[in-house]
């Protein structure tokens, strides 16, 4: 099996496929063009399984093929207008790209130029689901022709390039809105499905039994998780806030005091050994964290379960 690959940026993407990167600032968290322009006379373009740590914005006036999404296939044909976001296993196929527009952009392009609360505004960004849809013409148009001043600016490069196409962006995030995901909740899509937050709850489980068991020496932070699948830290908080309610440290925390009452419960390992064994260099901040979050000392509830057991 090969090995699938993960990109920071489309960039990167495109010059391991061997595509045109001519049109690509070397260093933007934002890029436009046609597709045309990069795929040139490859067609048909078989791309290989891949993981996009950004997210893309795919328009289709003219155009033919169809692209995998985490195993669902969905056809790409005039009229398509999809997006994704970071993390998911992609691939796609490409006949035409005649009249086809492709925008990538990167969580910090959203938040500095679109909105710090960009996913509260519109949360359907954090949607785990991708069927492109295909819209009338009128719709089409509409957005058509936002898409394309962006393009303008994007090639012009003019002084202000960046705060008109953020300006464009959010014009085109509303269109999107208005069409696909007007009443969209991601707290409601869901919370037991998503592929996003189901990894993580499984490595959460799968690394706090290795540590119970002594076979993991380093506690899992929030990078850790997000390395895993692929992910920018602050992009998976934003996903396992939005989708459970609870921020990542609280699910890390509860985690940690259930392992700690297994371990004072069901070992002879001391409160030090387990405070260490948990990531704390302290045993007196293993002590009041622990006190925090189960209303008693360490030694004060091993006491307790002990004379409850005996």
């Amino acid at each position: 099996m090969s090995e699938i690959k993960a990109f920071e940026t489309l960039r990167d993407q495109y010059r391991e496929m061997g595509l045109s990167t001519d049109l690509m600032d070397a260093d933007a968290d934002f890029t436009i063009f046609r597709l045309a322009d990069a795929f040139g006379d490859r067609l048909p373009f078989v791309s290989p399984v891949h993981r996009l740590n950004f997210f893309v914005f795919l328009f289709v006036k003219q155009g033919k093929g169809r692209y995998t999404i985490d195993e669902h296939t969905f056809p790409l044909e005039p009229g398509t207008v999809y997006f994704t976001n970071p993390g998911h296993l992609r691939s796609y196929v490409w006949e035409n790209t005649d009249e086809v527009y492709l925008i990538t952009l990167g969580e910090s392009f959203l938040k500095e130029n679109v909105n710090a609360d960009v996913f509260e505004e519109f949360p359907f960004l954090l949607s785990e689901t991708f069927p492109g849809r295909v819209l009338p013409s009128d719709a089409f148009l509409g957005i058509e022709r936002i898409y394309e001043q962006i393009y303008d600016e994007y090639t012009q490069r003019s002084l202000f390039r960046m705060r008109i196409i953020a300006a464009l962006f959010v014009a085109l995030l509303l269109k999107l809105k208005e069409y696909f995901w007007l009443d969209y909740n991601p707290i409601y899509e869901g919370n037991r499905s998503s592929l996003i937050v189901k990894n993580f709850k499984r490595q959460l489980e799968h690394h706090y039994r290795q540590l119970g068991e002594g076979r993991a020496s380093q506690v899992f932070r929030v990078q850790d998780y997000a390395d895993a699948q692929y992910l920018h830290p602050n992009y998976l908080s934003t996903v396992i806030k939005s989708k459970t309610g609870r921020s990542i440290s609280a699910w890390i925390a509860d985690k940690t005091v259930s392992e700690s009452k297994s371990l004072l419960q069901n070992t002879n390992l001391s409160v030090k050994e387990i405070a260490y064994r948990l990531g704390f260099s302290e045993t007196a901040h293993f002590s009041n964290f622990f006190k925090k979050h189960a209303k008693l000392s360490p030694a004060a509830y091993r006491m307790d379960k002990t004379a409850v057991g005996s």
